[in-house]
């Protein structure tokens, strides 16, 4: 479990092909002393598990279902990603509850300035923007973020120059692809709605009404 507040940067130093999966090596600027081989560990928003640690860089596995729905095939050696250590029961929550369990991609359509702000709109598949609310939680690479708007395939979130200069947001282009995560309430509220219609719709096609329990002798 993460917080969406991004603790420091790293550099795909390498990436490989192993069995089912992928293995990238990354260099961060975050000290990893409190960082051990198991620890779960956040790599642009995707929850993933550190397999070795030599000084500064640390080795991760990739099963083949996280690559696929991540914007891990289109990585590259040197690109700049968000890190973040998994959330401590003591910690303070500053950003919002995240699983690190990637829901899919999407791509900046439109970086707008005002002030010293910025405007990002993302276009997103309608199974992912269906789980936003105006004024949710959203983690975009991994950031926790505020959406601003939605509509049925964007949302727009509004970038402070801390969170620009402090995580990969800051550098992301028109056309760039970037991971989402929707806040899980809304994931449970949606299956818990789908789940009612279902039961709804089963009751109502049911053969099993008065009539029948009189035939069938129960009163």
């Amino acid at each position: 479990m993460f917080t969406g507040i991004i603790e420091g940067l790293g550099i795909i130093k390498q990436i490989r092909s192993s069995g089912q999966g992928n293995v990238l090596v990354i260099e961060s600027d975050l000290p990893l002393k409190q960082v051990k081989l198991g620890d779960s560990i956040s790599v642009n928003g995707a929850c993933l598990t550190v397999v070795n640690l030599e000084g500064k860089r640390f080795t991760i596995d990739m099963s083949q279902e996280t690559y696929n729905i991540t914007t891990f095939p289109r990585a590259r050696v040197g690109d700049r990603v968000n890190i973040e250590r998994a959330l401590r029961l003591s910690d303070r929550l500053d950003g919002h509850l995240v699983s690190g369990h990637v829901d899919g991609v999407g791509v900046i359509k439109n970086r707008a300035n005002m002030g010293k702000m910025t405007i990002v709109t993302i276009q997103v598949p309608v199974s992912i923007s269906r789980q936003m609310i105006i004024k949710g939680s959203v983690a975009v690479d991994g950031i926790s973020l505020t959406i601003n708007n939605c509509s049925e395939d964007s949302f727009d979130i509004c970038i402070i120059p801390h969170t620009a200069i402090l995580t990969t947001i800051g550098f992301k282009k028109t056309g760039d692809y970037v991971n989402i995560e929707t806040d899980m309430i809304g994931k449970y509220v949606e299956q818990f709605i789908l789940k009612k219609k279902t039961e709804d719709t089963d009751i109502a096609k049911s053969k099993i009404d008065m009539d029948f329990l009189a035939k069938a002798g129960f009163f």
